[in-house]
């Protein structure tokens, strides 16, 4: 085993692990870009060893990759991964939501309906010059209401996977947006939230899950003109 970090040290490293993996999902460091230690440090405002160490932890989670003599890189994204996750995420987030609906009280549907209200408040875009498409609020909202949706599973494990999932969706969909904008964009998405919402809250589990599938169906299908194989510009081998 490494040799354990200090306690300022894992504080530093806990907080540049914390901003390296909001840059990646919010898909401002771009697939395939080389992620210098030095670069990050400055970056960041933090010194290379808890640069490291994060680096370290975001590769052992996936969305950093650790090439031999080469150093780190942003994970890249490619569309067979992309439809893959997709079709895992159906699998498993109908499954959690039927026991969620099997399992359902009131404490659980108000709790959706809070979480539903929330996001349907909160802009999806940044004004034009803030350099994004997507807000970081947006993504935290849209995780809470799909998060909510299968709550009541029963399952932390089941519940784990599926916010690892959902954390690696929202990163194709915000380096899609951010890089090709006019054909990632969905309009449509606040509606079928609100269609998913009132199919469970009718404890309709056959409809909540169709509903559910359709709409992860209709966003992968949103990005697949945009596509996820290219180089993003920056990037560095």
């Amino acid at each position: 085993m490494g040799e354990k970090l200090p306690s300022d040290m894992r504080s530093l490293s806990e907080q540049v692990y914390n901003l390296i993996r909001r840059d990646i999902l919010q898909g401002l460091l771009l697939p395939d870009m080389k992620l210098r230690i030095e670069t990050v440090s400055e970056r960041y405002k933090i010194g290379a060893v808890p640069v490291r160490e994060a680096l370290n932890r975001l590769s052992a989670e996936g969305l950093v990759e650790r090439k031999s003599q080469r150093g780190f890189f942003v994970a890249p994204l490619e569309m067979g991964d992309l439809e893959e996750l997709v079709k895992t995420r159906i699998w498993l987030e109908t499954r959690a939501l039927q026991e969620s609906i099997a399992r359902s009280d009131e404490a659980w549907e108000e709790a959706l309906v809070v979480s539903f209200h929330r996001l349907s408040r909160t802009s999806r875009r940044l004004m034009p010059d803030d350099g994004r498409e997507i807000s970081e609020e947006w993504d935290i909202r849209h995780k809470e209401f799909h998060m909510q949706l299968i709550d009541h599973c029963g399952s932390s494990w089941l519940l784990s996977f599926c916010a690892t999932m959902m954390d690696q969706a929202a990163r194709y969909r915000n380096v899609s947006m951010n890089t090709h904008s006019s054909q990632a964009r969905r309009e449509g998405a606040l509606a079928e939230h609100q269609a998913i919402l009132d199919a469970v809250l009718s404890r309709d589990a056959e409809l909540a899950c169709r509903l559910l599938s359709e709409h992860y169906q209709a966003t992968l299908a949103a990005l697949r003109p945009a596509g996820c194989t290219d180089a993003a510009p920056g990037a560095e081998d």
